[in-house]
């Protein structure tokens, strides 16, 4: 049985192509259900997001599971082929498939690295595939592992404590500013993308009072419906900033709307109470010499964009971290994989051993009807002497090289030397273990060799 991970993301595939194969919740048991009937597909997780779309899988053979993964992700869209699809995608198996994983589980894969959404849709994904039973023994294992080992990433480093995008850099800065932003008003002066963006992040920070001004007074009652706030007339904002602790001006106007003597004049409104100011305006909207005024507190959008770029470095490096926590914890699971391995062969090896002492006892004894219950139990105990005695060296070895490097070699040589079927994954008869039939109960073997590679007749890559 081998892991692999088949897919493509905002690093490899434009977003009309994303799109495309972007599967809806109310088709994901359909999808499931489809995966699974690919021959050779004995397990499968689906990972539909905006910036991604990947099949983790567990198949019988690497090539034909590449191939039929693919082959999947090509019939969920109709009007995009094999040809169309192979350019954009990536194909991963074993330590680089678990690796994979735990880094998209992790957000080191994200387009910003350490945001949390990808976490909770790693979840619901396993969560997913678990009610609708297209997981078995192993990517339960590994999906557990994989969350895990983001909730480890995320104690262990600062990776999501700095904020990389300039509308939540305002609230860090806010935060710096006043410790508890629950009792805070926000003043929305216009109401740009990042403006918008940065009032979410606020009320998501604690705010409870947000008043919105823009030129268009029905838009700003739209704007403060949306936000659960109060809008205030364009031409009152500038009386109105005494009521504000932080004031975000985001307009498309050419000049400056807030002056020296309008923030000194709000300020002693305030009785010296600290006010915050944001301008996130190109060109700016708040006059520079606002940085002179007692306990008024300036920032435009270069002092943002320069915290930006100081917290991305951090993050950078916070990540480097993390990586190594994977490859730790990529190992750890690879002993787990190789110890599913030896476990039924060591196994069958027993039973086989069992099968042919007892029949050779039997055919023995047969032979020798005088002998006493007591003499029949010593010929019993020399010959599983002698079976022991022959077998432990081979034992010993299987058990102290699982984790090793050459630890599959030892399996299979075992295999073979004692006949012991095709492959780890199978029972002492050489049909597939139950454990591993979850997603595809019933296998019929693998198909022609030209069923084998993807549509488009070429090798797929190893990785």
């Amino acid at each position: 049985m081998h892991i692999v991970v088949v897919g493509l993301s905002h690093k490899t595939a434009p977003v009309e192509i994303r799109e495309k194969l972007a599967i809806p919740e109310s088709r994901m048991a359909e999808a499931l259900g489809r995966l699974c009937s690919y021959r050779g597909v004995r397990e499968g997780v689906l990972l539909s997001t905006c910036n991604r779309v990947e099949v983790y899988a567990v198949v019988d053979e690497i090539e034909s599971g590449y191939g039929r993964i693919q082959d999947f992700l090509a019939d969920a869209h109709l009007s995009l082929s094999s040809e169309q699809l192979t350019p954009h995608l990536y194909w991963h198996e074993g330590d680089r498939a678990l690796g994979h994983l735990f880094r998209v589980a992790s957000s080191l894969d994200s387009m910003i690295i350490g945001e949390s959404q990808i976490l909770g849709q790693i979840k619901e994904a396993f969560e997913v595939a678990l009610t609708h039973k297209s997981t078995g023994i192993i990517l339960n294992k590994v999906m557990k592992k994989a969350i895990s080992v983001a909730k480890r990433v995320r104690t262990e480093t600062k990776i999501s404590e700095m904020a990389v995008s300039v509308s939540y850099a305002a609230v860090e800065l806010a935060k710096k500013i006043f410790s508890d932003l629950t009792e805070k008003t926000v003043l929305l002066v216009g109401a740009g993308e990042m403006a918008k963006l940065a009032a979410r992040h606020f009320i998501a920070s604690g705010v409870r009072h947000v008043r919105v001004t823009t030129r268009s007074p029905q838009h700003a009652v739209e704007l403060a419906n949306r936000f659960g706030g109060t809008a205030v007339p364009f031409e009152e904002f500038r009386e109105d900033m005494a009521t504000a602790d932080i004031v975000l001006v985001s307009t498309g106007a050419a000049h400056y709307l807030v002056s020296e003597d309008d923030v000194q004049h709000s300020v002693k409104q305030r009785m010296n109470r600290p006010m915050f100011l944001i301008d996130i305006s190109v060109p700016r909207n708040i006059d520079p010499a606002v940085r002179h005024v007692d306990n008024a507190f300036l920032f435009d959008i270069d002092d943002l964009k320069t915290r930006v770029e100081r917290n991305r470095g951090e993050r950078l490096n916070e990540a480097e971290k993390a990586e190594r926590m994977v490859l730790d914890e990529v190992g750890v699971v690879r002993q787990w994989l190789q110890s599913l391995e030896v476990t039924p062969t060591i196994v069958a090896l027993r039973t086989r051993i069992e099968e042919i002492k007892k029949a050779e006892i039997d055919k023995t004894l047969g032979r020798l009807a005088h002998l006493s219950s007591t003499e029949r139990e010593l010929v019993e105990a020399m010959a599983s002497s002698i079976v022991n005695k022959l077998i432990h060296n081979t034992m010993v070895t299987l058990k102290a090289e699982v984790n090793s490097s050459e630890g599959a070699a030892f399996v299979e040589a075992a295999r073979r030397f004692f006949s012991l079927g095709d492959s780890p994954g199978s029972n002492v008869n050489g049909s597939p273990s139950s454990e591993s039939e979850t997603c595809h109960p019933s296998q019929d073997g693998i198909q022609d060799a030209e069923e084998v590679t993807p549509r488009t007749g070429s090798k797929m890559p190893r990785h």
